[in-house]
């Protein structure tokens, strides 16, 4: 594979997620992201298959899976087809950059790269700040591995190490730069963010950016008026089951209250304001939907409380809500969507934000108020 082949694919790709004038543009039109990503995995029916030494697919500006559930793409057989989550990847380099720029990275900075996955974002930090000031992490010792070898053959040379991020972090950085989600702040972050240092992070379950900067008298920051969303932190090999959510013993289910429902069944997910807004309301929410014959379609709600509901109508008619368990989790969705309406907005966007020494964060824009509670297994 010629040198000028890939070359003509990355400044293609410079183009795409930058402009000549901007600081990134050398940077992306210089790094071979094929030699970072050799194979990644696409979907196939109900699996998943492998893809190699497609230098189109790699210098697309997309995300590319590399690890599905505890496969990597590299040590896949041709007709291997796991069915797992997605469990790494190779983030979109226009999403990259993006998270670089709200990290407001500087010249000098030690900066803390949260999730290696290929390590493509890796290469560009390095190649514009350095390699001894930056500090790459992830939780799976063959993507660090992996990683760290290919970066070498590159001539760069950042720490690498194999880290649950959930966890004590190696050392103290002045930028902290995820590629992964979290449910609240790792308080560990927060003893390794030096004085004056920011963050910026996406927060699970919901679309939102974060940046928050460490002052004298405590982490605040704001939620960006963009959006993103990146795979979960895992302190594991893979993810663990869902346990709250089962369609199948859902569906059916009469439930302890049963009436018509004032909005349309919509597929929660692909409303990424009111899907952040809900998990806002009702932290731990899970929800799924199903697209049926004739134009039927039902969503799913769950929580791990044991309370649960769910909706089907066909098309934009009335659906016929059943619901149970401690909370009725259609009517937090109600409740949600009267406020998206009322306000004509999402009101988490801009908002302000405090981090607490837990992780927990506090959200206030106008009299709008809302807490992203810490995880317990962050804590």
């Amino acid at each position: 594979m010629g040198a000028e082949s890939w070359r003509a694919h990355a400044r293609a790709l410079a183009d795409q997620v930058t402009h000549p004038g901007s600081r990134w543009y050398r940077v992306l039109a210089e790094t071979p992201r094929h030699l970072l990503v050799p194979a990644w995995w696409e979907r196939a029916g109900a699996g998943w298959a492998v893809r190699r030494g497609v230098l189109a697919g790699a210098y697309s500006d997309q995300s590319l899976v590399t690890r599905v559930g505890a496969l990597h793409a590299d040590l896949a057989e041709d007709d291997d087809r796991p069915q797992g989550r997605p469990t790494s990847s190779s983030t979109a380099p226009s999403l990259v950059v993006n998270m670089y720029r709200y990290g407001h990275l500087d010249i000098g900075q030690q900066i803390a790269d949260i999730g290696t996955g290929s390590g493509y974002g890796t290469a560009l930090l390095a190649r514009r700040y350095g390699s001894e000031r930056i500090t790459t992490v992830d939780v799976d010792p063959y993507l660090v591995s992996a990683a760290a070898g290919r970066l070498a053959e590159l001539g760069l040379y950042p720490t690498a190490l194999t880290v649950d991020v959930t966890g004590p972090l190696p050392s103290t950085y002045d930028r902290i730069v995820s590629m992964v989600s979290v449910p609240s702040i790792p308080p560990s972050w927060l003893a390794a963010l030096r004085p004056g240092g920011r963050l910026v992070t996406t927060i699970s379950g919901t679309w939102i950016i974060l940046t928050a900067t460490k002052t004298p008298d405590g982490v605040f920051g704001q939620v960006e008026r963009d959006w993103a969303g990146f795979m979960d932190v895992r302190s594991g090999p893979d993810y663990p089951p869902a346990t709250s959510l089962d369609v199948e013993a859902l569906a059916g289910r009469g439930g302890e209250q049963v009436a018509v429902g004032r909005y349309p069944v919509l597929h929660i997910a692909d409303a990424w304001e009111l899907s952040t807004m809900l998990t806002l309301a009702v932290p731990g929410i899970e929800h799924a939907y199903r697209h049926g014959p004739d134009g039927q379609h039902t969503a799913f709600l769950a929580h791990a409380d044991g309370s649960w509901a769910w909706a089907t109508a066909v098309g934009a008619e009335p659906p016929m809500v059943h619901q149970g368990g401690p909370r009725r989790l259609w009517d937090a969705l109600d409740a949600v969507r009267d406020d998206w309406l009322r306000l004509g907005w999402a009101p988490f966007l801009g908002a302000r934000a405090m981090v607490r020494e837990d992780g927990s964060i506090r959200l206030m824009r106008g009299t709008w108020r809302a807490t992203i509670p810490a995880a317990d297994h962050l804590v």
